[in-house]
């Protein structure tokens, strides 16, 4: 069986298609998705089910930035990035061209990614697995300085605010040591606050809440939406990032636990660290919408070398995926490539083919998704929070959630009156648990000697990431000011 018979072709279809739709509804990711689907799979051949289940994963990374971009309400973690520039597009007028320009980054960064998996999956599998609990620490403390440098010019709310998403992470029992820990006595707590419900409480009641308090002052006429294609100068600015930001998110997706958030975060701080005119990202800048969505549909297939090399899930949603493919008599690892070749390369074959059918539906569907600007606030934001609700619902089916989801929505209302950034937050909160445990894990394992984080090539060089990360902005910004003077110096003169 190969890719190219029409049966697989029809799964290919439906998984992105469904992954599409279900990347759009907030709460729904990927994992969710794979889950749900899985009953559908008993009884499937092996082959075919992988790739239903590899199309939905990655058409949720293509429709989880329909609805940031359009209602600033990120579908998943890894969308996040995507409201940062793509919802100022869209209220800009040029929605079409951000829903445009975001499908075709996303089918860029996936073919790039496939490429990558067919030339580098053995190599990178085994770079992966070097990395230990302090390499990981890392990776994800250069994370959070990547974002917290984003929020130059108000850098002390961003520390802030990563420290509030630090102190949430903490929330639950300690799995290390099995204490409760700030759960003031609702064991629903004892597993922690699920990141997705902060984010949905933050974004999407947040937003709802802060357009309600100016909703009677709306103008009545209707909404420009602008051009459903991108002009020839957004492609120039955005060509670049798409081609540096698909192979790095590549890479991130490689590493165990990394996944699309992480990737896609660390792609738009690298651009705004690059870009010409740092100055113009989070208020529009359609390179800032372009890298990210290439890294994370970039993460979304690299995360699939650990899971068929390995055996070791590198996301949520491969998680979900082993799980299922054991049930299907399949065992990923080392021996898959050896013993059933023609699964992976089907495998790989299919991503070729579902990115393809994924760009086309998404531009296809750019005219018919702009028509949700043209819905009166009124009538879109109670659709919003009932969408909210029902993705809060579906992660454990309590109600206290509801009680979570409407505290944050206040505390994300708050976080917009005082201009204080959102992303440090979230990203804290999704990195903090795992940076937590792989930082008390190195340090257990070295007897308490800090000397590890510095033990390897490895960790040196992501330190002199995190250092790039945290004082290139702010050197930058020294040297444009001295330019400024001496060109003002220049003109009096």
């Amino acid at each position: 069986m190969n890719s190219v018979e029409p049966i697989n072709i029809l799964w290919v279809i439906i998984g992105g298609i469904l992954g599409t739709i279900v990347g759009m509804l907030p709460g729904l990711g990927p994992a969710t998705a794979v889950a749900v689907l899985i009953p559908i799979t008993f009884g499937m051949d092996p082959v075919s089910a992988i790739i239903l289940m590899a199309a939905i994963y990655y058409g949720a990374m293509y429709g989880g930035s329909r609805s940031s971009i359009l209602l600033n309400t990120p579908g998943d973690g890894s969308a996040i990035a995507a409201t940062f520039d793509g919802y100022p597009m869209a209220r800009k007028g040029q929605a079409g061209q951000a829903l445009a320009i975001s499908a075709v980054a996303s089918f860029i960064g996936g073919l790039i990614a496939v490429v990558g998996f067919i030339f580098l999956a053995e190599p990178l599998a085994d770079f992966a697995l070097k990395f230990g609990p302090a390499e990981y620490f890392l990776l994800m403390l250069l994370t959070l300085s990547a974002i917290v440098s984003l929020s130059l010019g108000k850098m002390v709310k961003g520390f802030i605010a990563m420290l509030l998403g630090l102190l949430l992470s903490t929330i639950g029992i300690d799995t290390q040591t099995g204490v409760y820990r700030f759960t003031m006595g609702i064991p629903h707590l004892s597993d922690g606050i699920d990141f997705l419900i902060v984010i949905i409480g933050v974004y999407a009641i947040g937003e709802v809440l802060y357009n309600f308090l100016t909703i009677d002052k709306e103008k009545k006429e209707k909404k420009e939406v602008g051009k459903v294609w991108f002009t020839k100068e957004q492609w120039k600015r955005s060509k670049w990032p798409i081609l540096r930001s698909g192979p790095l998110g590549f890479i991130v997706g490689v590493l165990p636990g990394a996944g699309g958030s992480i990737a896609s975060m660390i792609s738009y701080s690298t651009e705004k660290q690059l870009s010409k005119k740092p100055e113009e990202f989070g208020d529009g800048a359609v390179e800032g919408l372009a890298a990210p969505e290439s890294a994370n549909n970039a993460a979304s297939v690299g995360a699939m070398i650990p899971l068929l090399t390995m055996g070791i899930p590198g996301s949520g949603t491969t998680a979900v995926m082993l799980g299922a493919l054991i049930m299907l008599g399949l065992r990923p690892g080392p021996l898959l490539f050896e013993n059933q070749p023609e699964i992976a390369w089907t495998l790989v074959n299919s991503m070729f083919i579902g990115n393809i059918v994924l760009v086309i539906v998404n531009i296809l569907l750019v005219g018919l998704l702009i028509k949700i600007l043209d819905t009166p606030a009124k009538v879109l934001y109670p659709i919003i929070v009932l969408l909210a609700f029902i993705g809060t619902y579906t992660l454990s089916y309590n109600v206290i959630d509801f009680f979570l989801l409407l505290i944050f929505g206040v505390f994300g209302l708050f976080m917009k009156v005082f201009d204080i950034p959102i992303a440090p937050l979230v990203l804290a909160l999704i990195v903090g648990a795992e940076m937590e445990q792989n930082f008390r894990k190195a340090v257990l394992s070295s007897d308490g000697n800090l000397s590890i984080f510095i033990s390897n090539p490895i960790c040196i060089g992501l330190i002199i990431l995190i250092l790039l990360s945290l004082f290139y902005p702010l050197v930058i910004k020294a040297f444009k000011k001295k330019a400024d003077k001496n060109n003002l110096e220049k003109r009096v003169s």
